[in-house]
């Protein structure tokens, strides 16, 4: 790679101040692919129907994030004129009138990008989604994990190089809080289950977008960190053009772009505590940790480990890195 690497870390559904809502992180994330390679988790750049991807950026889901950093994989980003063939699952539980909102959005996206699909399937069983907050950390279950991943392989047989999911989520995921932009995303912690099961089983690029029962956008002027999804019926664009360019998974010693090669991995003060930075300790790849308040207190003086840098803000880090 021409540009240095670096790694833009924003967990999903710890409610970190920026980054925890919709895409109110993309245009850091965009001021630091000027100048870097960026590898970014999707949770960083989605913003419903918007997105802030860009061939400066490697969009990889939270399980294959923490899997690079491990060293267990590597990756190949995409040339500028090469995209991914894309598989899409829909959970058979998504009423008709909402599907077909979602078919148009495809088919906008090829009319419009050129973004094609591969095929469509559709799961045998409702997926059975399950939200769940403990701790003010959303999580969840499925009822129906295999009829995920039974569809993901009809797809990956049809010659599909990544998967978008779309699941059914009934008026009792919203959450007046995070609307406020006050509080954690209550679906993000589930939808990192179901982008799981694709990307640990078929270690391929795989992200997740929720089929609300009411696809009405607002008409009120609402929060400039939820702004994005409130005007947007359907999230698949941004996970879309994510997929879209998302690098190859390769074996470790495959790749152009392995773990050593990342010059830093930033991340939230307080949210110290993933795979991907307590690999980064064992392999001496410098962490750098930014003002950037989460509802954990994962902090480097609780693990006992010293950041390269910290900084009060993301703009300060940018200034101090070019």
């Amino acid at each position: 790679m021409k540009k240095p690497i670096i790694a833009l870390s924003i967990p999903t559904g710890i409610g970190a101040d920026i980054g925890g809502y919709a895409g109110d992180f993309g245009y850091i994330a965009r001021k630091f692919s000027n100048h870097f390679y960026c590898i970014v988790n999707p949770n960083a750049v989605n913003g419903g129907i918007l997105s802030a991807i860009n061939n400066n950026m490697a969009y990889l889901e939270g399980y294959l994030f923490d899997d690079f950093f491990k060293g267990n994989i590597s990756i190949t980003p995409k040339k500028e004129n090469e995209t991914n063939k894309i598989g899409v699952i829909f959970d058979s539980e998504i009423p008709e009138n909402i599907l077909n909102v979602h078919i148009n959005t495809i088919n906008s996206l090829k009319m419009v990008q050129g973004i094609e699909t591969i095929g469509v399937e559709y799961t045998k069983e409702p997926t059975g989604v399950e939200i769940v907050i403990e701790n003010n950390i959303s999580s969840g279950n499925l009822k129906n994990p295999n009829a995920i991943i039974e569809a993901a392989q009809n797809l990956i047989k049809k010659g599909a190089e990544a998967i978008a999911v779309v699941c059914y989520f009934n008026e009792d995921s919203e959450d007046v809080n995070y609307s406020n932009a006050n509080g954690i995303d209550p679906i993000g912690g589930v939808e990192a289950v179901i982008s799981h099961l694709i990307t640990q089983k078929f270690k391929i690029p795989a992200a997740h977008s929720p089929a609300f029962s009411d696809i009405d956008i607002s008409n009120k002027i609402e929060n400039p960190k939820v702004a994005s999804e409130m005007i947007s019926s359907t999230y698949l664009p941004c996970i879309m053009q994510g997929l879209n360019i998302a690098p190859k998974i390769e074996g470790f010693n495959e790749g152009q772009i392995k773990n050593t090669d990342v010059e830093y991995l930033i991340v939230p003060y307080d949210a110290l505590g993933s795979p991907a930075v307590l690999s980064c300790v064992e392999n001496n790849i410098k962490i750098i940790t930014v003002k950037n308040k989460t509802t954990l207190n994962v902090t480097s003086e609780k693990l006992n480990i010293k950041p390269y840098k910290h900084f009060e803000s993301y703009e300060e880090c940018l200034r101090n890195l070019i």
